[in-house]
């Protein structure tokens, strides 16, 4: 019933900035964590970031200070800013909501 829709994916320049948003249907938003991964072709999906409830944030070491996420409880949205990007942030970016619902992903390219 849960139903998540990412977008903002794009082509970018190393060094330069996107923004990720994930809405959000089908559930009471406010009472669970919300999660960004990302997945290169024959990697392991790993998790980037995530939010809980209250607000507490937790990032991969390597996009720390970099990437920051935040919630809209109000519009059911989540967001992912990146900063600095790099090209091995080059990945399929997914949304998650709780425990096991996933979006279908957002292509992120980061050119040298």
């Amino acid at each position: 019933q849960v139903q998540l829709v990412e977008s903002g994916g794009g082509l970018v320049q190393a060094g330069g900035s996107l923004r990720l948003s994930c809405a959000v249907s089908g559930s009471i938003f406010s009472i669970n964590t919300l999660a960004w991964y990302r997945q290169a072709p024959g990697k392991q999906r790993e998790l980037v970031a995530s939010i809980s409830s209250g607000r507490t944030t937790n990032y991969a070491d390597s996009v720390k200070g970099r990437f920051t996420i935040s919630r809209d409880n109000g519009k059911k949205m989540v967001y992912l800013q990146m900063n600095s990007l790099k090209p091995e942030d080059t990945a399929v970016y997914y949304c998650k909501f709780g425990i096991n619902s996933w979006g279908q992903g957002t292509q992120v390219t980061v050119s040298s």
